[in-house]
């Protein structure tokens, strides 16, 4: 812990300027272009009926991260290994981490892409099933673990908080394949007003920061990933926020779901998201909760879930939400900082 990061202060800057320039300077081009093409949002009934406004807003504005991220990591990782040897037994697996990792969020990306282009151009307004979705999902993430496992990262050990490490065994796999498509799908949740996800996703991706930092050597692919992903969204944002000129679509918000699910596995403590995406995982959970309850009871705990909706249905505006989600899951962010240091 705090064995020193040698990854330089300009490469991190470097990723960060590549990271918001392409960003936001790309929304300047691509919003009219979807515009032109009329992929415009279409907002289902049963959401806020003050949400009709937004009909027709211009969606899979998350190529303009996707493109924007991808260049900064990869960028940035280029100029750290510059004076690194990458080939090294200690190197190969954060090396790999990295790589496929952006590879996997790719992947994931390409499944909201399908799913957006299903209702965008083909006027299907609930895009891939959810069965098609997790079946896809299901294939990326084998992937991803498939590939790792070849290149040697076949540890099945797992730090949980309070317990330490824990050797999950045979469960490994199936558990790692279950949690990468909830997270996913969990940030795809999260993505249901303007400014939202791209704003939760920045205070992960701060969070991993830190993290990094922290943990210290071994941990530069993870700073890199984690400032390109930081500075991506903040670049979106400026399109994005309250009134959004454009929306991510399921192509930008699952891309964004790999990439923390890569940032987790690129820590080695993938459980940090307990934390770091605790927004995310509360999301998913009043969706679960609200699903049991009403075929259970037949009532509902939140007027509408996922909960970020229940807090609009209460009368709280969308800036106001968002700023309210960030703020907790930055507590998140310092709930793991602080375990992280003394090691709970």
């Amino acid at each position: 812990m705090f064995e020193g990061n040698t990854i330089s202060g300009w490469t991190l800057l470097v990723t960060a300027l590549i990271g918001f320039g392409i960003t936001s300077i790309l929304g300047i081009w691509f919003i009219p272009f979807l515009r032109k093409l009329k992929f415009g949002q279409t907002i289902l009934d049963e959401g806020p009926k003050w949400h009709k406004s937004k009909q027709n807003t211009p969606t899979m504005g998350g190529f303009m991260f996707i493109i924007g991220i991808t260049a900064a990591a990869v960028i940035g990782f280029m100029m750290n290994a510059q004076n690194k040897d990458i080939a090294s037994e200690y190197e190969i697996i954060p090396t790999a981490r990295f790589i496929v990792g952006i590879i996997m969020a790719l992947g994931f990306g390409f499944i909201g892409f399908v799913d957006d282009y299903i209702k965008v151009v083909k006027k299907r307004n609930l895009g891939l099933t959810a069965k098609q979705k997790v079946i896809m999902q299901f294939i990326v993430s084998v992937f991803y673990l498939a590939t790792m496992y070849f290149v040697g990262d076949i540890s099945t050990y797992v730090w949980v908080p309070f317990f330490g490490l824990v050797n999950f065994g045979f469960l490994y796999y199936p558990l790692c394949i279950l949690g990468m498509i909830f997270i996913t799908n969990s940030v795809n949740l999260t993505d249901g007003l303007d400014g939202l996800n791209a704003s939760v996703t920045f205070s992960c991706a701060v969070g991993f920061m830190a993290h990094s930092v922290i943990i210290g050597h071994g941990m530069e692919n993870l700073n890199i990933l984690a400032v390109a992903t930081a500075a991506g969204c903040l670049g979106f944002l400026i399109w994005n926020f309250y009134p959004a000129k454009v929306f991510m679509g399921d192509t930008g918000s699952l891309f964004l779901g790999g990439l923390v699910v890569a940032m987790a596995f690129q820590s080695g403590t993938p459980l940090v998201l307990l934390f770091l995406g605790i927004i995310y995982i509360t999301e998913s959970l009043s969706v679960i909760i609200q699903v049991t309850s009403f075929k259970l009871t037949g009532k509902r705990v939140f007027k509408m879930s996922p909960w970020h909706h229940h807090c609009e249905m209460c009368g709280m505006n969308e800036v106001k939400i968002v700023g309210l989600f960030t703020l907790i899951n930055f507590i998140g962010v310092g709930l793991d900082i602080l375990i992280t240091i003394f090691k709970i």
